[in-house]
């Protein structure tokens, strides 16, 4: 039997504690009424036997405390909620527990933003992670030895696993479970819950946020400018030549200002408008691309699928209610 430890730290999402308790449990009735073993203890873990969340609305009592659990299997990390900083702050006493679990050998997962949590340990330096594509910014600041995955819903790396945002975590749960069962119970839960099982990005669901907390003037002011004049065919040199800094200087500080280039920093704001458009307006997939400066029907496509995931009109149709197909291409 597979042993499920659910972390409770303090300032924690709720759904986040209770959903993999209720897959893993709910597992255990399915295979009890198929007249098989349940395969997995789960345990909600925690430094102190009730914890209070979300201002005392909620309160969680654990089934053993931290120091009671020597080893084992399965360590879930879940979301926290509210200043992230000072969420890991309040949780610094659970460090050395899951760093002793992982040392003793268990797989360590983290759900949404519970990967700030999990980075705190040291645990995921120089190693691949995910997280919600809304916090990946301030993730990148607090902890840049960590390899942050853009889009992906579900990372994996040295018994370390990662999910994408808020309930994609349902599709690492998933895949653990198909890891500790088989595909057949996996699916059968996916149906069960109603999860997609296979769904792999969270790019559909981003909202490009460019990086400005930083404190390169001039490569604000070009943010500012691409921002501004999104229907502008914009190149790199005369943008370097608008903030007076040469050409090298001027992408190597971008870069290092924004983790992006700038031609994908061009590209995020400029599909970000298409998005926007294909979601209100009963605008065609042409228009909207000359809208956003593109010409190149090949290229817009290409480029508007690297970046969500999905083909323009795919987008359209999932977020515009009142989507046509009249005068668009597939």
């Amino acid at each position: 039997m597979k042993n499920v430890s659910i972390l409770v730290p303090e300032s924690s999402v709720m759904q986040a504690i209770a959903d993999p308790r209720y897959l893993f449990t709910a597992v255990n009735q399915f295979l009890e009424s198929a007249g098989q073993a349940p395969l997995f203890n789960v345990q909600l873990v925690g430094a102190k036997k009730e914890i209070r969340l979300n201002d005392g609305v909620f309160s969680v009592h654990v089934d053993r405390l931290i120091q009671d659990v020597d080893k084992t299997d399965l360590v879930f990390i879940p979301a926290l909620f509210g200043d992230l900083e000072k969420a890991v702050d309040a949780n610094r006493d659970l460090i050395p527990w899951i760093v002793k679990q992982y040392t003793n050998g268990a797989e360590i997962a983290s759900l949404c933003v519970g990967a700030f949590l999990l980075a705190s340990t040291g645990l995921l330096d120089g190693k691949k992670c995910s997280t919600h594509w809304g916090f990946t910014n301030e993730f990148r600041e607090l902890f840049p030895e960590v390899e942050l995955v853009d889009g992906n819903i579900v990372t994996e790396e040295n018994r370390l696993y990662s999910s994408g945002g808020a309930h994609s975590y349902w599709n690492l749960l998933l895949y653990l479970l198909e890891k500790y069962t088989d595909r057949e119970t996996a699916i059968m839960a996916s149906k069960y819950f109603a999860i997609d099982i296979d769904r792999n990005s969270q790019a559909a669901f981003a909202m490009f946020k460019g990086q400005k907390r930083h404190k390169d003037d001039e490569v604000k002011s070009a943010q500012e400018y691409i921002e501004k004049h999104v229907d502008e065919r914009i190149r790199v040199d005369e943008l370097a030549d608008k903030v007076a800094v040469g050409r090298r200087s001027f992408e190597r500080r971008f870069k290092n200002a924004t983790n992006n280039s700038v031609l994908e920093y061009i590209q995020r704001v400029k599909i970000e408008s298409a998005k926007r458009q294909f979601e209100t307006s009963r605008k065609n997939i042409n228009e909207v691309m000359f809208d956003i400066g593109y010409t190149d029907t090949k290229a817009f496509r290409t480029i508007f699928k690297k970046i969500t995931g999905i083909t323009p009109i795919e987008y359209r149709n999932k977020y515009n209610k009142h989507a046509m197909n009249i005068g668009a291409y597939a």
